[in-house]
């Protein structure tokens, strides 16, 4: 069985890429199809990959002006030809679903959300242009109306949907009206530890975009004046906002990660995720997460157990969860055995027999 693997774009590091190497390892022959690779920016984490990029990497500013390119990226992701494979598992949360395979082949897609720009967070995306892409809004909405109509024309003709959470799924269905499985994507929880020298600080761990609530973090710190140490690049515009109780440490490697999970006194998760692979990193640490009661944490943090709610996005509504913590006890180990179920090697068996399980049924 020959496979291909698709990813939207290799142009930073996070939860989706964790999931591309997984079905890597899964598959080592496999080759990438992406519409962009920034091999600057990702360092050595896909030097040994098979990379195959669409035609817009040479256009002029592809990698700093994606979203100039947004019209194209339907045409380009159609182009790559897959007659050669009879396996094709997109990991998508933007374009790589709509690759287009030959009838007696397979197509498995593993969506992290429906497109977030073209359906749940389409306003705030538009409210987030700057500079240019600004100037140029009016002409950016009709786009995303053309686009929409193709992301679930794309949606519909896959195989088979795979997705990260039950909270996904719904959304799959609202959006996509269509069905999906849920596997819980990987976490190497043999990367984090259990520390017994706790510190002094909370800890939030985030890109800085809107969605991710940076703000409400810094604003709930800001009043209580408890240490927070935030880890994340690109973090000036937030910078320019914090006291002196709060530190940004940039970008760090997985190991100094790891560190400062295992020290913390919890990790802040003011945003709604899909799914969230940074809480159960922090619970594979032994630390509980202070989570908004949304999206994928729903699912993955036990109230009590695991961390603690707060009920709205405001920092009045943190603040409260945080002076709740302060006053309540967790179990590290209990913590640490609780977050296992989601480790790297389960998420791996449970795609191969997902695969088994459906090439059979087509071999039928």
């Amino acid at each position: 069985m020959k496979v291909a693997l698709v990813h939207d774009f290799l142009t930073q590091y996070g939860g989706a890429e964790k999931v591309l190497e997984a079905f890597h390892e899964i598959w080592p022959e496999a080759p990438v199809f992406t519409l962009f690779y920034n091999k600057k920016k990702l360092g050595n984490k896909f030097k040994d990959f098979k990379i195959k990029v669409s035609p817009i990497q040479n256009l002029p500013f592809a990698k700093s002006f994606y979203r100039f390119y947004l019209p194209l990226m339907p045409v380009a992701i159609e182009r790559f030809n897959f007659d050669d494979y009879d396996l094709v598992i997109s990991d998508c949360s933007a374009f790589a679903k709509g690759v287009i395979t030959r009838k007696s082949s397979l197509h498995v897609s593993y969506l992290h959300c429906p497109t977030r720009f073209l359906w749940s967070d389409t306003h705030e995306y538009l409210d987030s242009l700057r500079g240019l892409e600004k100037i140029l809004r009016k002409l950016v909405a009709p786009v995303l109306t053309g686009l929409r109509v193709w992301d679930y024309q794309a949606a519909s003709r896959l195989d088979y949907l795979l997705c990260n959470s039950e909270f996904i799924k719904e959304e799959i269905k609202h959006f996509y009206k269509a069905e999906a499985q849920v596997i819980y994507p990987p976490v190497e929880t043999d990367n984090f530890f259990v520390s017994d020298k706790i510190e002094n600080y909370f800890l939030l761990i985030s890109r800085m975009r809107g969605y991710k609530k940076v703000d409400l973090a810094i604003e709930t710190f800001n009043k209580s004046g408890l240490p927070l140490k935030v880890i994340g690049s690109e973090g000036e515009i937030y910078r320019k906002k914090a006291k002196k109780n709060i530190e940004f440490l940039g970008f760090v490697d997985e190991a100094s990660k790891a560190k400062y999970l295992a020290n913390c006194q919890a990790l802040i998760f003011p945003q709604k995720e899909d799914f969230g692979i940074t809480a159960i990193e922090a619970m594979a640490s032994g630390r509980p997460v202070i989570a908004f009661r949304a999206g994928g944490a729903k699912e993955t943090v036990i109230e009590g157990k695991t961390g603690l709610f707060f009920n709205e996005q405001t920092s009045e509504s943190l603040g409260e969860a945080v002076k709740k913590f302060k006053s309540l006890s967790f179990n590290p180990e209990e913590i640490r055995n609780y977050s296992l179920k989601f480790d790297k090697e389960i998420f791996k068996e449970k795609i191969k027999n997902f695969i088994n399980h459906v090439w059979q049924n087509k071999s039928k």
